[in-house]
């Protein structure tokens, strides 16, 4: 079976439900809002937290997609940096846990997290993020022997804002024989970086995900015409549009794939599981429709679940429905 390495911001969700807002105010971050703060205060709600009851669950959009493919039984890396501390050492162990073949590199600021508060009676999530180690990721870190025996390369796109590690890492995968794929991650990372991306597309990547206002930033369109624009520029291009489904364009071929029945309650790591779906299915050599079909299929399971991770049930019915469907794509070939 064909192998996969991801790159990616090495970050543990820390999912808290509060009392009240109290502790929200103490670290003036408002209700509802994404928040990045420095380690001294991201260690101080961290020990703060640790009495709450916390649920940890490592993630990162590479990450989430790395441990999708491992699942399907796809031979599965990451190369990430976390630090010297008990939640670097949860965020090795867990992917390991998933059959992932880690390179984890160890920097000097404390482990990434992403801290989730669930306050009030209607749950609303605020967020305050820290980097730490991750941000400590340098060119120098990467080793060409990093991605012998790869057959696949994914880029987090939130990592573009590192540019010259991801022109390293994007060189080195294109040097080993790799086909590279991108999630675009987010509009304003592509706002921030987009002539950059341009490039990078152009030059290295094979497979572009992005969903519809990450297209739009950049190619400054409206999704269906951003979608040619994109798979003018490299192999493959996916532009998810939400609860509407996804879009893939390769060449002449253009399709439109439904959103998979689902009963959402928690979009989070959808598009991370997708392109897990999607690179699994490309990997087995399946048509690019039946690839986005994969796709939507797993991305239908995670978004039933509270967070990233799909529960055992639904990762078994996902299996079936993938199962069958490459199996009547086969019979009718």
């Amino acid at each position: 079976m064909k192998s996969i390495l991801g790159i990616g911001n090495a970050l543990t969700d820390i999912l808290a439900i509060l009392p009240d807002e109290s502790l929200l105010n103490e670290y003036h971050l408002p209700k509802g809002s994404m928040q990045h703060v420095d380690m001294e205060t991201g260690d101080r709600i961290w020990e703060r937290l640790k009495g709450l009851g916390v649920k940890y669950v490592p993630g990162g959009s590479a990450a989430n997609t790395i441990t999708c493919t491992s699942i399907f039984g796809m031979p599965s890396g990451y190369i990430g940096k976390i630090g010297n501390d008990e939640l670097g050492n949860l965020f090795q162990s867990t992917l390991e846990q998933y059959g992932v073949k880690t390179t984890m590199l160890r920097g000097t600021k404390s482990s990434g997290r992403c801290m989730v508060f669930i306050a009030g009676a209607n749950a609303e999530r605020t967020f305050a993020s820290y980097l730490g180690a991750a941000l400590e990721m340098v060119p120098e870190d990467l080793d060409e022997k990093f991605f012998e025996g790869y057959d696949y390369f994914h880029i987090e796109g939130y990592l573009v804002q590192n540019q010259d590690l991801i022109s390293k890492a994007a060189h080195l995968a294109k040097k080993a024989g790799c086909i590279i794929s991108i999630d675009m991650a987010s509009y304003n990372v592509v706002e921030s970086n987009n002539a950059f991306l341009h490039n990078l597309v152009e030059k290295y990547v094979d497979i572009v995900f992005a969903n519809e206002a990450e297209a739009k930033a950049f190619t400054k369109k409206e999704p269906s015409e951003a979608l040619g624009d994109i798979a003018r520029m490299c192999d493959i291009a996916v532009v998810k549009v939400g609860k509407d489904g996804s879009m893939v364009k390769q060449g002449d071929e253009h399709y439109y794939i439904p959103s998979w029945p689902a009963d959402s309650i928690d979009a989070t790591g959808a598009g991370d599981t997708y392109a897990a779906g999607f690179l699994f299915a490309h990997s087995q050599g399946m048509p690019l429709k039946v690839c986005g079909e994969v796709g939507s299929i797993l991305a239908a399971k995670v978004v039933e679940v509270v967070g990233t991770k799909i529960d055992v049930p639904r990762w078994r019915a996902a299996k079936e429905e993938i199962r069958a469907l490459m199996a009547k794509y086969t019979v009718a070939q």
